[in-house]
């Protein structure tokens, strides 16, 4: 039958599509794998614990080897709750006008990585380090096989700290999403300055004001307190 056929193909699309967090605007379709020591990031929305993202990843690709120059940065942002938000930007984390979306996000209101500042909790910039580029080693990535990793000599502009949710109750899991942008392979810096605050730090002006296109490769994670 063509109807189950179509419904398959339909699925593995949208699978394709969720490197990002549902609702996150801009969608990336490409993997950016994470590898935390004997934990590899394969499945976005992987659960992790914060020992094991206490240091740094390992961040690469297992479908092709990486050629460019790149940022990566990890935006910490959190889940479980029904909240209304509006798009104003291109980079937000909700798409389309104002509308009452059900994902998992908290209470109180989300981190909102197009208003930083508005409710509760705001978005919190872990790492943006820059001058990524494809390394001669590799990590195991299970039943993917190899991550071809990237690498830099980079300890900045914003060096990794790693995720440090607060026990609550309930206990809700919190989003980390890491975002991999390509970057002019020479000439290319970012100052501490243009990055502006960690605590609510603003993607959308900080990606406009440093020049950058869409990112090429995504992938998120959840700790829970």
């Amino acid at each position: 039958m063509l109807f189950p056929t179509a419904a398959l193909v339909l699925a593995a699309g949208a699978l394709v599509a969720a490197q990002t967090p549902a609702g996150f605007t801009p969608e990336v379709a490409a993997r950016l794998d994470l590898v935390f020591g004997a934990k590899t990031v394969t499945v976005p929305g992987t659960s992790l614990t914060k020992a094991e993202t206490a240091k740094q990843p390992t961040i690469g690709t297992t479908d092709a080897v990486l050629n460019g120059t790149y940022l990566w940065m990890m935006i910490g942002g959190t889940c479980k709750h029904t909240a209304t938000l509006r798009n104003q930007h291109q980079l937000s984390w909700t798409p389309g006008e104002a509308k009452t979306i059900t994902h998992a996000l908290p209470n109180p209101s989300p981190a909102n990585f197009q208003n930083p500042s508005a409710g509760g909790r705001r978005t919190n910039l872990h790492a943006m380090l820059t001058g990524f580029k494809a390394s001669s080693s590799s990590s195991s990535a299970g039943d993917v096989g190899a991550v071809h990793a990237l690498a830099t000599s980079a300890t900045g502009p914003v060096a990794y700290t790693g995720p440090a949710p607060p026990a609550e109750t309930p206990a809700h899991p919190h989003r980390y999403v890491s975002l991999l942008y390509e970057t002019p392979a020479a000439g290319f810096a970012v100052t501490r300055a243009q990055v502006g605050q960690t605590l609510g730090f603003n993607l959308a002006t900080f990606v406009a004001a440093v020049g950058l296109g869409a990112p090429v490769r995504a992938n998120y994670f959840n700790v829970t307190g």
